[in-house]
């Protein structure tokens, strides 16, 4: 039950083909995760202590975030000051176009960094995330997305294959690609040690060092990304939560929540033509 003080909302626009996502009067903590798509957010009220990376930030009001795919971060509430948050989701394949649009050039952009305090631009997410809720003309919303992502790219980008990321190293990345192809299944630790020459003690280790987040919640964030395409598919949750390996509807519900911030059912009516998810 939500209090009365408590929004939490995500729209999809169909012209842009992105999503808008307001949280608003929480206090909610979200575990160590990631997203396959490009977030870019602010803080419209409240503090946060985020940590990205290994990196530690404290935000507040006006504070730009600015996530790549596979940016594993966490936060939680400072003094349970209750959140306000505006944000706009990305994937990957909007991104590439937009970059063309705008450079002339082909590649994915990598933000260089995650957080930008008291940055202007965040008026700009606003102006976007109003647009889209709104229902703005089709060209209003272009033309404010275009101006946002042109300012962005300009700033805090560089192209993705000009960075010089550091890799996990063999073992660990054969294993994200096993959990990437069978999370399906009821994966256990014993498994993936069978995979490695590694003890239980040292893979976790390595592996949460690595790749910045443990195995379990690596499992579970691809999970929670592949029920999102079959939810925008139409299946409903129940077949969604057998199909992603959850072991129950329940199961499934309380993790998406936890890591998305709504319930499965408010996603998938996002994608229905006029629907939003109240």
């Amino acid at each position: 039950m939500l209090s009365k003080q408590e929004q939490r909302h995500i729209y999809y626009d169909h012209d842009l083909k992105i999503e808008a996502y307001q949280l608003s009067g929480i206090v909610q903590k979200f575990p160590n995760h990631f997203h396959e798509y490009y977030v870019i957010g602010f803080i419209k009220g409240g503090r946060r202590h985020l940590q990205c990376k290994g990196q530690e930030y404290d935000l507040a009001s006006k504070d730009m975030i600015l996530f790549n795919p596979h940016d594993n971060h966490f936060c939680a509430p400072i003094n349970d000051e209750l959140l306000d948050y505006r944000a706009v989701n990305i994937n990957k394949d909007i991104m590439q176009k937009m970059v063309y649009q705008i450079t002339g050039q082909d590649y994915l952009p990598y933000f260089k960094q995650n957080v930008v305090y008291q940055c202007d631009i965040s008026t700009s997410i606003d102006e976007l995330y109003h647009a889209i809720v709104h229902q703005a003309d089709k060209l209003k919303k272009e033309e404010t997305f275009f101006f946002l992502l042109e300012q962005i790219l300009k700033d805090y980008s560089a192209p993705f294959q000009d960075v010089a990321l550091p890799q996990p190293r063999i073992e660990i990345q054969y294993l994200c690609d096993y959990m990437n192809e069978h999370y399906q299944e009821n994966i256990n630790l014993d498994d993936l040690c069978s995979m490695t020459h590694f003890s239980q003690s040292y893979l976790l280790r390595t592996f949460t060092k690595q790749v910045g987040i443990s195995p379990y919640r690596y499992l579970q964030t691809i999970r929670i990304d592949q029920s999102k395409k079959l939810l925008e598919s139409g299946i409903p949750p129940v077949e969604v939560a057998h199909l992603t390996g959850f072991s129950d509807q329940s199961h499934f519900t309380n993790f998406f929540k936890e890591f998305i911030g709504i319930t499965p059912k408010q996603y998938q009516n996002i994608f229905k033509e006029g629907d939003d998810d109240e």
